[in-house]
């Protein structure tokens, strides 16, 4: 079972290696956003550097958790070699394993140039237990996310999944306060903020890099929000198979 796992991996990383723009993209924006808007205003600020550093990685590890997962899920029900596959007496654990082994592995390559960034313009500090940390719970924290996408792929069709995951992944980041402070968010946002999983896992990252104290309402919602997306994820994989095999 585990080389079946290895062998899914490699291949749907390798998938992602030849069209590596929605890998860039994933990348990028969050480092130029780290560029363009912490640098020059708190920049040498090393808590508030670190903590927006935090909320970036995040940023992008939701992008590709939420976006990039959704679409490749939707894109591969669309292809004729999919069906065959979920047929094959192995059943759907080593893709499933495969896949979202593959999108972690995505994941920690898009948060190296927000490191860089923050690295080399900026006063963020953290030791490597700390760094260690923060990826692990980064790696941990995206799984509601990876959830949600798995929701959404199963559901709709490849060109709906970009719009959707599109219109619930950016408002979810503002809203969790990774491109803003919480609390400079207009006041109705900041009352709503601690109910978004986005924060819930901002705040983990910020307690493992930054030394702050995560909200309880922020935990709880985040638990009842992984617990909701993975009763959605399991349920739309299940009317996807009944739909195509029963």
């Amino acid at each position: 079972m585990s080389s079946l796992v290895a062998a899914h991996t490699r291949i749907l990383l390798l998938e992602q290696l030849r069209v590596p723009i929605g890998l860039a993209a994933g990348a990028l924006f969050p480092a130029v956003s780290l560029a363009a808007f912490v640098v020059p205003f708190t920049g040498d600020d090393p808590r508030a550097a670190t903590m927006a550093t935090a909320s970036l990685t995040l940023f992008g590890a939701m992008s590709q958790a939420i976006i990039g997962l959704s679409v490749t899920v939707a894109q591969d029900r669309e292809q004729p070699w999919n069906p065959y596959v979920r047929t094959l007496p192995a059943g759907p654990f080593p893709r499933f394993a495969g896949r979202i082994l593959a999108m972690l592995a995505q994941m920690v390559l898009a948060v190296v140039p927000v490191l860089l960034v923050a690295a080399l313009f900026t006063a963020a500090t953290i030791t490597p237990l700390g760094l260690l940390a923060g990826l692990v719970t980064l790696l941990a924290g995206v799984v509601p996310f990876m959830l949600m996408g798995l929701f959404i792929g199963f559901l709709l069709t490849a060109k709906a999944t970009i719009a959707v995951s599109q219109l619930l992944f950016f408002p979810m980041g503002v809203l969790g306060g990774l491109l803003l402070p919480p609390q400079i968010l207009p006041g109705f946002l900041e009352a709503v903020s601690p109910f978004t999983p986005a924060r819930g896992v901002a705040e983990l990252l910020w307690a493992v890099t930054a030394g702050t104290t995560p909200g309880v309402v922020s935990l709880v919602s985040l638990a009842a929000w992984t617990v909701l997306a993975a009763a959605g994820a399991v349920w739309a994989y299940r009317r996807d198979e009944g739909r195509r095999f029963a």
